[in-house]
């Protein structure tokens, strides 16, 4: 079935931005569009990093966290929640809560490791 796909747990990486990343949507099936999971640990930041023409949405699924978005005041995500960043908006999350903080990732275009800028340093 094409049409499906069902990504494998085992396939789960830590990415250098600070969270656990499963690819559900790749590039050759789908490539207007990325779709990830993301996983942050209790305790945890992300770090601050923006995307080269790409648009980022997270949907959050489970967890508390607080996003950071451009110069939007840190804010409270919980569960159903839609963050929207704009290409070239530093952005970063922290799990604030004591459970994995889960969120899809929806980038387009599908996401490329050459548009990521780590914007961490000087912050």
């Amino acid at each position: 079935m094409d049409h499906i796909t069902r990504p494998n747990e085992q396939d789960e990486y830590f990415f250098e931005e600070g969270c656990f990343i499963l690819e559900m949507s790749q590039a050759d099936i789908d490539p207007e569009v990325s779709i990830a999971r993301a996983r942050v640990e209790p305790g945890r930041t992300t770090r601050f990093h923006r995307l080269k023409g790409t648009f980022e949405r997270y949907i959050m699924l489970s967890g508390t966290g607080l996003v950071e978005v451009g110069n939007y005041e840190p804010t409270k995500v919980y569960p159903g929640d839609v963050v929207r960043i704009p290409p070239m908006t530093d952005q970063r999350i922290t799990n604030i809560g004591d459970e994995d903080l889960v969120f899809l990732v929806i980038c387009n275009p599908h996401f490329l490791k050459s548009c990521y800028i780590d914007t961490e340093t000087g912050q």
